[in-house]
Protein backbone atom coordinates (compact mmCIF):
# COMPACT_ATOMS: atom_id res chain seq x y z
CA UNK A 1 0.00 0.00 0.00
CA UNK A 2 1.98 3.51 -0.98
CA UNK A 3 1.57 6.33 1.17
CA UNK A 4 -0.10 9.31 0.49
CA UNK A 5 2.08 12.10 -1.55
CA UNK A 6 3.17 15.03 0.21
CA UNK A 7 1.87 18.49 -0.30
CA UNK A 8 4.34 20.48 -2.53
CA UNK A 9 6.48 22.85 -0.28
CA UNK A 10 5.57 26.17 -0.38
CA UNK A 11 8.36 28.90 -0.95
CA UNK A 12 8.48 31.63 1.93
CA UNK A 13 6.46 34.00 0.06
CA UNK A 14 3.71 31.57 0.10
CA UNK A 15 4.23 30.22 3.24
CA UNK A 16 4.95 33.65 5.26
CA UNK A 17 2.75 34.57 8.03
CA UNK A 18 2.81 38.10 9.77
CA UNK A 19 4.27 38.31 13.24
CA UNK A 20 2.05 37.61 16.04
CA UNK A 21 1.46 41.66 17.14
CA UNK A 22 -0.35 42.08 13.47
CA UNK A 23 -4.20 41.35 13.11
CA UNK A 24 -2.90 40.56 9.68
CA UNK A 25 -0.57 40.83 6.51
CA UNK A 26 -2.13 44.15 5.03
CA UNK A 27 -1.81 45.46 8.51
CA UNK A 28 1.62 44.54 9.33
CA UNK A 29 2.87 45.86 5.41
CA UNK A 30 1.36 49.24 6.27
CA UNK A 31 3.00 49.38 9.75
CA UNK A 32 6.60 48.56 7.97
CA UNK A 33 5.81 51.29 5.46
CA UNK A 34 4.75 53.96 8.12
CA UNK A 35 7.61 53.19 9.91
CA UNK A 36 10.05 53.72 6.67
CA UNK A 37 7.97 57.07 5.95
CA UNK A 38 9.41 58.31 9.26
CA UNK A 39 12.67 57.68 8.61
CA UNK A 40 12.70 59.31 5.39
CA UNK A 41 11.29 62.30 7.26
CA UNK A 42 14.72 62.77 9.41
CA UNK A 43 16.88 61.99 6.18
CA UNK A 44 14.62 64.92 4.46
CA UNK A 45 15.37 67.06 7.74
CA UNK A 46 19.41 65.63 7.59
CA UNK A 47 20.17 66.97 4.23
CA UNK A 48 17.39 70.40 5.13
CA UNK A 49 20.50 71.94 7.21
CA UNK A 50 22.94 71.46 4.08
CA UNK A 51 20.21 73.41 1.87
CA UNK A 52 19.98 75.65 4.44
CA UNK A 53 23.43 76.18 4.56
CA UNK A 54 23.79 76.62 0.83
CA UNK A 55 21.17 79.04 0.83
CA UNK A 56 22.85 81.07 3.18
CA UNK A 57 26.20 81.28 1.56
CA UNK A 58 24.74 81.99 -1.56
CA UNK A 59 22.91 85.00 -0.83
CA UNK A 60 25.93 86.38 1.01
CA UNK A 61 27.94 85.90 -1.96
CA UNK A 62 26.21 85.47 -5.05
CA UNK A 63 28.76 86.20 -7.57
CA UNK A 64 31.83 83.86 -6.13
CA UNK A 65 29.53 81.24 -5.66
CA UNK A 66 28.52 81.25 -9.73
CA UNK A 67 32.11 81.43 -10.66
CA UNK A 68 33.02 78.75 -8.36
CA UNK A 69 30.73 76.55 -9.42
CA UNK A 70 31.34 76.99 -13.08
CA UNK A 71 35.11 76.78 -12.29
CA UNK A 72 35.39 73.81 -9.66
CA UNK A 73 32.24 71.49 -11.34
CA UNK A 74 31.84 69.60 -14.23
CA UNK A 75 28.31 70.01 -15.02
CA UNK A 76 28.77 66.92 -17.32
CA UNK A 77 29.51 64.31 -14.82
CA UNK A 78 27.02 65.38 -13.00
CA UNK A 79 24.65 65.31 -15.69
CA UNK A 80 25.71 61.49 -16.85
CA UNK A 81 25.32 60.59 -12.73
CA UNK A 82 21.81 62.35 -12.61
CA UNK A 83 20.73 60.09 -15.15
CA UNK A 84 21.79 57.14 -13.95
CA UNK A 85 19.79 57.47 -11.14
CA UNK A 86 17.02 58.20 -12.95
CA UNK A 87 17.58 54.93 -14.34
CA UNK A 88 18.00 53.06 -11.26
CA UNK A 89 14.76 54.29 -9.89
CA UNK A 90 13.11 53.13 -12.98
CA UNK A 91 14.96 49.70 -12.40
CA UNK A 92 14.07 48.79 -8.57
CA UNK A 93 10.76 50.01 -10.08
CA UNK A 94 10.38 47.61 -12.14
CA UNK A 95 11.68 44.81 -9.53
CA UNK A 96 8.90 45.50 -7.50
CA UNK A 97 6.41 44.50 -10.46
CA UNK A 98 8.54 41.60 -10.96
CA UNK A 99 7.86 40.30 -7.35
CA UNK A 100 4.32 41.03 -7.35
CA UNK A 101 4.04 39.16 -10.74
CA UNK A 102 6.14 36.24 -9.14
CA UNK A 103 8.72 36.69 -11.65
CA UNK A 104 12.29 35.87 -9.45
CA UNK A 105 14.19 35.75 -12.94
CA UNK A 106 13.52 39.69 -13.53
CA UNK A 107 13.81 40.70 -9.87
CA UNK A 108 17.36 39.80 -9.50
CA UNK A 109 18.01 41.28 -13.13
CA UNK A 110 16.22 44.74 -12.23
CA UNK A 111 18.18 44.49 -9.01
CA UNK A 112 20.99 44.10 -10.64
CA UNK A 113 20.81 46.95 -12.98
CA UNK A 114 20.38 49.29 -10.19
CA UNK A 115 22.84 48.13 -8.08
CA UNK A 116 25.10 48.63 -11.37
CA UNK A 117 23.84 52.02 -12.10
CA UNK A 118 24.90 53.03 -7.93
CA UNK A 119 28.24 51.28 -8.31
CA UNK A 120 28.45 54.03 -11.44
CA UNK A 121 27.80 56.76 -9.67
CA UNK A 122 30.04 55.77 -6.70
CA UNK A 123 33.01 55.03 -9.22
CA UNK A 124 32.57 58.36 -11.30
CA UNK A 125 31.83 60.33 -8.05
CA UNK A 126 34.92 59.15 -6.78
CA UNK A 127 37.61 58.83 -9.69
CA UNK A 128 36.51 62.05 -11.80
CA UNK A 129 35.21 64.09 -9.04
CA UNK A 130 36.50 63.78 -5.48
CA UNK A 131 40.19 62.26 -6.01
CA UNK A 132 41.44 65.25 -8.63
CA UNK A 133 40.31 67.64 -6.20
CA UNK A 134 41.83 65.86 -3.08
CA UNK A 135 45.14 65.82 -5.60
CA UNK A 136 45.19 69.47 -6.67
CA UNK A 137 43.96 70.71 -2.87
CA UNK A 138 40.35 71.32 -3.96
CA UNK A 139 39.33 70.69 -0.09
CA UNK A 140 37.02 72.42 2.34
CA UNK A 141 37.69 74.92 4.89
CA UNK A 142 41.10 75.31 6.00
CA UNK A 143 41.88 72.47 4.02
CA UNK A 144 42.12 74.26 0.82
CA UNK A 145 45.30 75.21 -1.04
CA UNK A 146 44.43 74.68 -4.59
CA UNK A 147 46.80 77.89 -4.95
CA UNK A 148 49.57 76.59 -3.65
CA UNK A 149 49.76 73.15 -5.48
CA UNK A 150 49.34 75.10 -8.73
CA UNK A 151 52.55 77.08 -7.95
CA UNK A 152 54.55 74.27 -6.79
CA UNK A 153 53.90 73.03 -10.22
CA UNK A 154 54.55 76.13 -12.12
CA UNK A 155 57.49 75.67 -10.46
CA UNK A 156 58.65 71.85 -11.34
CA UNK A 157 57.16 73.00 -14.77
CA UNK A 158 59.80 75.53 -15.10
CA UNK A 159 62.91 73.35 -13.59
CA UNK A 160 62.16 70.98 -16.28
CA UNK A 161 61.32 72.88 -19.20
CA UNK A 162 64.75 75.25 -18.53
CA UNK A 163 66.50 73.38 -15.60
CA UNK A 164 69.73 76.27 -16.06
CA UNK A 165 67.37 78.87 -15.90
CA UNK A 166 68.29 81.81 -13.74
CA UNK A 167 65.32 82.68 -12.31
CA UNK A 168 64.80 80.48 -9.39
CA UNK A 169 62.07 77.82 -8.72
CA UNK A 170 60.63 79.63 -5.82
CA UNK A 171 60.29 83.28 -7.65
CA UNK A 172 58.65 81.14 -10.33
CA UNK A 173 56.08 80.16 -7.92
CA UNK A 174 55.57 82.96 -6.31
CA UNK A 175 54.64 85.17 -9.53
CA UNK A 176 52.59 81.73 -10.51
CA UNK A 177 50.48 82.31 -7.27
CA UNK A 178 50.14 86.15 -7.72
CA UNK A 179 48.59 85.86 -10.82
CA UNK A 180 46.31 82.74 -9.80
CA UNK A 181 44.04 84.12 -7.18
CA UNK A 182 40.78 81.96 -6.61
CA UNK A 183 37.54 83.41 -5.07
CA UNK A 184 37.77 84.73 -1.12
CA UNK A 185 34.79 82.36 -0.85
CA UNK A 186 35.75 79.42 -2.59
CA UNK A 187 36.66 77.47 0.53
CA UNK A 188 33.02 77.73 1.61
CA UNK A 189 31.47 76.41 -2.03
CA UNK A 190 33.52 73.59 -1.44
CA UNK A 191 32.46 73.12 1.96
CA UNK A 192 28.96 73.04 1.21
CA UNK A 193 30.11 70.85 -1.98
CA UNK A 194 31.95 68.21 -0.04
CA UNK A 195 29.90 67.95 3.42
CA UNK A 196 26.33 67.28 0.81
CA UNK A 197 28.00 64.78 -1.71
CA UNK A 198 29.47 63.08 0.52
CA UNK A 199 26.89 62.38 2.80
CA UNK A 200 24.93 61.56 -0.54
CA UNK A 201 27.60 59.25 -1.49
CA UNK A 202 27.38 57.67 1.52
CA UNK A 203 23.51 57.25 1.45
CA UNK A 204 24.55 55.60 -1.87
CA UNK A 205 27.04 52.92 -0.72
CA UNK A 206 24.39 52.13 2.31
CA UNK A 207 21.53 51.63 -0.84
CA UNK A 208 24.13 49.46 -2.23
CA UNK A 209 24.15 47.12 1.02
CA UNK A 210 20.48 47.26 1.18
CA UNK A 211 20.11 46.05 -2.93
CA UNK A 212 22.15 43.39 -2.23
CA UNK A 213 20.37 42.01 0.77
CA UNK A 214 17.14 42.12 -1.33
CA UNK A 215 18.75 40.26 -3.72
CA UNK A 216 19.68 37.72 -1.64
CA UNK A 217 16.13 37.25 -0.33
CA UNK A 218 14.60 37.73 -4.02
CA UNK A 219 17.03 34.33 -4.57
CA UNK A 220 15.83 32.49 -1.73
CA UNK A 221 12.08 33.67 -2.67
CA UNK A 222 11.08 35.63 0.09
CA UNK A 223 9.55 37.56 -2.31
CA UNK A 224 6.16 37.17 -4.10
CA UNK A 225 2.90 38.45 -5.34
CA UNK A 226 1.86 37.95 -1.28
CA UNK A 227 4.29 39.65 0.48
CA UNK A 228 7.33 42.47 -0.91
CA UNK A 229 7.13 44.46 1.85
CA UNK A 230 10.88 44.62 2.59
CA UNK A 231 11.49 45.55 -0.98
CA UNK A 232 9.05 48.31 -1.82
CA UNK A 233 11.24 50.21 1.57
CA UNK A 234 14.30 49.42 0.14
CA UNK A 235 12.65 50.94 -3.31
CA UNK A 236 11.54 53.98 -0.87
CA UNK A 237 14.77 54.48 0.42
CA UNK A 238 16.72 54.52 -2.96
CA UNK A 239 13.93 57.15 -4.03
CA UNK A 240 14.46 59.11 -1.88
CA UNK A 241 18.35 59.11 -2.40
CA UNK A 242 17.36 59.78 -5.78
CA UNK A 243 15.18 62.87 -5.20
CA UNK A 244 17.89 64.55 -3.11
CA UNK A 245 20.11 64.06 -5.60
CA UNK A 246 18.16 65.69 -8.21
CA UNK A 247 18.30 68.68 -5.70
CA UNK A 248 21.97 68.90 -5.58
CA UNK A 249 22.96 68.65 -8.96
CA UNK A 250 21.03 71.68 -10.18
CA UNK A 251 22.39 73.93 -6.82
CA UNK A 252 25.36 72.88 -6.98
CA UNK A 253 26.65 72.20 -10.95
CA UNK A 254 24.01 74.86 -12.59
CA UNK A 255 24.07 77.64 -9.91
Amino acid sequence: MTSAPKDKELKPWEAYIPQHHWRNATDEAEGAKLGMWLFLSTEVLLFAGFFCAYAFFRLLYPENWHDASRYYLDWEIGAANTAVLLLSSFTIVLAIRAAQQGNRGMMLIHLGITQLCAAFFLIVKLGWEYWPKIRDGKLPGIFFDYPAVYAQRAAEKAMIVAPDAIIPAAQVAGDYASTFTPGAHDHIFLSIYWISTATHGFHVLVGMFVIGWAMWKAYKWHYGPRHYTSLENVGLYWHIVDIIWIFLFPLLYLV
